[in-house]
């Protein structure tokens, strides 16, 4: 009898088990998560690399019933091997990114440009392997998930997804717009992870963006020249909207309405109150509440919109304290929320009523 059979939901997880306590292999898993310790360009708060492994601890501790979707487990749900290659240049890039980090606020050099751009040979060897790795999943008809690190990590995944899709939208949380050009001289950096996605993957035709707080006069610029093929939804609107009246409901059906029928969700863990994640690399006074988070994305369920993938980002554990698992507690609770909305959408679990 297979390990599906006789899994037992309610049981606690196994010493050896799999992400959130599970047995599936990558073959037996609908939905498949690939976890990306890198966090080479990180300006200000460390340890999103640490993030992945905090999160697949933190995972085996979440119950499997859930009350928004019946059964997402039930699909089947697989965490990669993290890549001892990509931790390597990880920690290669990071060293070199600092001296550049600290130089660059003085005034750029050549000799701090050079530094950047061997950065820049570290980020692409990066993106071409989460392009690689999420191809090969969406060829094997799974569904791809990417647990980061920094929030430079999607851009391969969404890559992949772009030379595959004709067109699809992309849901953005945040608690900065992350439109930023080559900041402090990086291409690939965390801080622009938005611009580098509607710069090179065409396929995306709209960025509706939620909770923003943190902007430049650069990002603004740079979306209002994209036109409507960039909506913010920043924070100050959302709680002035609040304010005089209007419901949470109502404003989120009017985030989920300028959205296309497929999109990918990229969700910055500081898009919610920092009380929830404290320790994440920028955290950002405001922003959205755990709840209304989760009420976005049923909406985009009830709308019949489809989540073809998606990934989670910028969670770090509390490094100065191994006890505090309340960064790697949150992460491991949205990371499953995020899967049973996207199971939902695609007719692979129950939304409950």
């Amino acid at each position: 009898m297979s390990e599906r059979a006789t899994f037992d939901p309610n049981a606690p997880a196994g010493k050896d088990s799999g992400v959130f306590g599970l047995p599936f292999t990558e073959e037996d898993s609908a939905l498949v998560y690939l976890p990306v310790p890198w966090e080479a360009t990180t300006s200000y708060g460390g340890g999103t690399s640490e993030g992945p492994r905090a999160i697949l601890e933190a995972s085996k501790q979440v119950d499997l019933y859930d009350l928004d979707v019946e059964k997402p487990y039930a699909a089947g749900l697989c965490m990669l091997q993290e890549s001892e290659e990509v931790r390597a240049w990880n920690g290669a890039a990071k060293e070199l990114a600092q001296e550049v980090i600290e130089g660059w606020g003085e005034r750029p050099t050549d000799e701090l440009e050079a530094l950047a751009q061997k950065v820049t040979v570290f980020s692409r060897k990066l993106n071409d392997y989460v392009e690689a790795e999420t191809g090969r999943l969406l060829d094997a008809g799974k569904i791809p998930a990417i647990v980061g690190g920094d929030h430079a990590v999607p851009l391969g995944a969404l890559r992949a997804v772009g030379s595959r899709a004709s067109s699809f939208g992309v849901l953005h949380f945040d608690a900065h717009a992350d439109l930023r050009d080559a900041y402090e001289g990086f291409q690939y950096s965390h801080a622009s992870i938005l611009r580098n996605v509607l710069d090179e993957v065409p396929a995306v035709t709209k960025l509706v963006q939620v909770g923003i707080r943190d902007v430049c006069e650069q990002e603004i610029d740079f979306a209002t020249e994209q036109g409507d093929r960039v909506v913010m939804f920043d924070d100050r609107t959302i709680q002035r909207s609040k304010a005089h009246g209007e419901s949470f409901a109502s404003l989120a059906d009017r985030i989920v309405a300028e959205l296309p029928e497929r999109l990918w969700v990229t969700f910055d863990i500081d898009g919610l109150d920092p009380r929830y994640c404290p320790h994440t690399g920028t955290p950002v006074p405001g922003g959205l509440d755990f709840s209304e988070a989760v009420h976005i994305l049923r909406t985009v369920v009830l709308a019949g919109k489809t989540i073809i993938g998606f990934d989670l980002n910028e969670v770090a554990p509390n490094l100065s304290d191994e006890n505090d698992e309340w960064d790697a507690n949150v992460g491991a609770r949205l990371l499953y929320k995020l899967t049973g909305f996207c199971l939902a959408s695609r007719g692979l679990a129950t939304l409950r009523p």
